[in-house]
């Protein structure tokens, strides 16, 4: 069955009976308490798991004068009932062990009673309770599709509890709270459902079993009641009910019901004289009421209240959810098929890749592109298309989401006039193994065509990762005429909070060096590697930039443009000033700890977090620097200052500076061609190569290194790309 259908059924199933499930959980949870309060009462023994009836018969013997019956209930409080010596008749609670009357059998509040009457049947009687019954069973049927639904998501039952990706409140809590009481629901509903069954006799009752026959035995030399036999081997915590005898007749028994059978005890040998099994079916019965109202068990009781309060939860959550990805739609065309220039296509199983489609699609439109958005069941020849991007998810093992599933068979049997450039952003968790694989199915169905031209690579997105969303954003405006912010604050699902940071150095440009540093204070936890997204305009227009640690500031190496907002921001900034801004974990550009060798190669101003790095590297794990800068000036004397003394404290083994625009010019890929063989060692050993700077010097570095891997008869590149030996971080 399809993850859509599982979903329509959880939704039906939810609409259909959420009100008649809110009542039955509100007035659940208040009955849970009802066994916490009884069980608060000081009413039973300390050593009644201890206690066997030849101790405690005895002791009640001499201590009351006839007694009717012992009981015991849910709670282990013992009850008695009998006759005084006057022949007044009393009910008390004792203790067990010495018979102390503890105190009298309380009935059930009226507020309990009321409560209780409301939740078994709605005051309606035998119509209620059928109702309720049947509600039951629509909640065990919520409970076992919305599990469905969870593992369809996680891909697999062994991922059940892995990460979940969060995307608003109410979806990660629904998700959350759902596996970590599943078990809970699943009891209360299968109890209730079964309980409801048995009532209405849809399970047949099975008859009660035959007791054993009836021994007959001698009267003569009766023995004391604390040396029967039978009563040795009987715990009070196994019995339910004591009947004593009514007069010392022959035919008078003790007679006993046990949690899974009822015997007789002659009151003159004190053994089982007869046995009767009680029916598994009643048993299993007792069994699931006790389940179905934890009165048994105070914690349990609390666990089932707040499985009852989350059901309330849940119904809350579920709505927002379904309201969400209904809300969230395709944008409506203003143009038709044959007009289109642009194309945008979107696989989305929940509406969030349908949200990074639809603000893609809005600022194509409002420059007057003729843009044209459709979900991938919607593929057809587009007439004057020279562009298709695919936005999709993944499901399952691998699977299209349910808007997706014919594009297969469509691409194959429909083709376009004309040569078309596509690119593929895929979206999902690195946490499932089948990342983002329809993406790259949908990429290797699109090389199959004789018209399409990819624009580029396939392009992945971590869990909803508006930064890493962002970069694609840049390589596409890179790739094609087209203009689309750039700013991940602008893809965010929610803005971000910002947090003060204090200026407390700054530094200013040359003639011929427009770069500069500006150092930062803040209380917050951060890493070398992580970015910095800056505010110029105070509004949503982010600037990112790397950061490196340095002797605990937070250190940042910009490059100045005339017109650059972020820049000419920072530029201005004085000493004490405070700024606002917001850090940016960037857990996949952090110095991998583990690593025996590490390369680190940086153009510009992509030094900056390998300043941090390098300065942070008291493991002194063997680390080489390839730099690009353009001049040999003030700034980069200040650069190989800082790693000539890195170097000595062994946090630094070598370092290669390059300078494109000196005498002798040269490039970062002519020091990594130099020391091919050194490169090709590392990659080889398990070592790490990170890179930060421009996207065009990262392409470049890119292009060298799979020349080095085939000349140096290692691996290709890709191998060590997907080892994630290949780190970077690129603009």
């Amino acid at each position: 069955m399809t993850t859509s259908i599982w979903r329509l059924a959880h939704l039906i199933l939810a609409v259909f009976s959420f009100l008649f499930i809110l009542m039955a959980s509100v007035t659940g949870a208040i009955l849970s308490l009802e066994p916490v309060i009884e069980k608060s009462a000081a009413y039973k023994s300390s050593n009644f798991n201890q206690l066997t009836l030849n101790q405690v018969v005895p002791v009640l013997k001499q201590q009351y004068d006839e007694i009717l019956d012992l009981s015991i209930d849910e709670n282990q409080f013992v009850t008695i009932q009998g006759f005084d010596a006057d022949g007044n008749d009393y009910t008390h609670i004792i203790n067990p062990e010495t018979g102390e009357v503890l105190g009298k059998p309380q009935q059930q509040s009226e507020f309990f009673q009321w409560i209780t009457s409301l939740h078994r049947s709605l005051f309606l009687h035998e119509t209620g309770r059928f109702i309720i019954g049947f509600v039951s069973f629509l909640l065990f049927l919520i409970a076992f599709s919305g599990t469905i639904l969870i593992i369809k998501r996680q891909q697999s039952i062994k991922n059940f509890f892995n990460k979940i990706t969060k995307e608003f409140f109410a979806q990660y809590y629904h998700v959350f709270a759902g596996r970590l009481l599943l078990i809970p629901i699943l009891i209360i509903s299968l109890t209730g459902t079964y309980l409801f069954m048995l009532r209405f006799e849809m399970i047949p009752m099975v008859a009660s079993q035959e007791a054993s026959e009836l021994l007959v035995e001698s009267i003569e030399d009766p023995m004391d009641v604390q040396n029967f036999p039978a009563f040795k081997n009987i715990k009070l915590s196994e019995v339910q009910k004591i009947e004593f005898p009514f007069m010392e007749d022959p035919e008078e028994f003790y007679k006993i019901k046990l949690t899974d059978q009822e015997v007789l005890i002659s009151q003159y040998s004190g053994n089982i004289v007869q046995t009767k099994p009680i029916a598994k079916a009643e048993i299993f019965q007792q069994f699931s009421l006790d389940l179905h109202t934890g009165r048994t068990n105070s914690i349990w009781a609390i666990i089932l209240g707040i499985a009852s309060i989350n059901i309330i939860f849940f119904i809350w959550s579920g709505f927002v959810i379904t309201y969400k990805r209904t809300k969230t739609k395709l944008v409506k065309n203003s143009i038709s098929v044959d007009e289109a220039e642009i194309v945008l296509f979107v696989g989305s199983e929940n509406g969030s890749t349908l949200t990074f489609a639809n603000k893609i699609f809005t600022q194509l439109i409002n420059q007057d592109i003729k843009a044209y958005i459709a979900v991938f069941n919607e593929y057809q020849t587009f007439a004057k298309a020279k562009h298709f991007v695919f936005f999709t998810s993944t499901y399952g093992m691998g699977e299209a989401p349910s808007n997706a599933k014919k594009f297969e068979k469509l691409i194959a049997n429909t083709a376009q006039n004309a040569t078309v450039k596509y690119t593929v952003v895929g979206f999902g968790s690195k946490a499932y193994k089948e990342f983002c694989a329809f993406a790259y199915k949908v990429d290797a169905l699109l090389a199959q065509q004789n018209w399409a031209k990819p624009l580029l690579p396939v392009f992945t997105v971590n869990d909803k990762s508006p930064i890493e969303f962002a970069q694609w954003v840049k390589a596409f405006n890179e790739g094609s005429r087209y203009k689309l912010y750039a700013s991940p604050d602008f893809y965010a699902i929610e803005m971000p909070k910002t947090k003060p940071f204090e200026v407390l150095a700054t530094s200013t440009v040359f003639a011929n060096d427009t770069t500069f540093t500006v150092a930062l204070q803040t209380k917050q936890k951060f890493k070398s590697g992580d970015l910095l997204a800056v505010y110029p305009a105070n509004d949503y227009r982010e600037r990112l930039y790397s950061i490196g640690k340095v002797n605990g500031q937070l250190q940042l190496v910009v490059k100045l443009h005339e017109f650059g907002l972020g820049s000419q921001f920072l530029y201005q900034l004085q000493v004490n000033q405070t700024i606002k801004a917001r850090l940016v974990k960037n857990a996949n550009f952090h110095f991998p700890q583990t690593a025996k060798q590490v390369v680190l190669i940086a153009n510009g101003t992509g030094i900056a977090p390998f300043l941090g790095m390098i300065d942070e590297n008291d493991k002194a794990i063997e680390t080489h620097l390839y730099a690009g800068f353009r001049y040999n000036n003030e700034t980069t004397a200040f650069y190989q200052q800082f790693m000539q003394h890195n170097s000595s404290l062994n946090k630094l083994k070598t370092v290669q500076f390059a300078f494109s625009r000196e005498a002798e010019k040269t490039y970062v890929m002519d020091l990594i061609k130099k020391d091919a063989v050194q490169i090709a060692s590392i990659l080889n050993n398990g070592g790490v190569i990170m890179i930060c700077g421009a996207l065009a010097m990262q392409r470049d570095v890119e292009l060298v290194l799979e020349q080095v891997c085939s000349e140096q008869n290692i691996q290709p590149f890709a191998t060590y790309v997907a080892n994630n030996q290949f780190l970077t971080d690129c603009y």
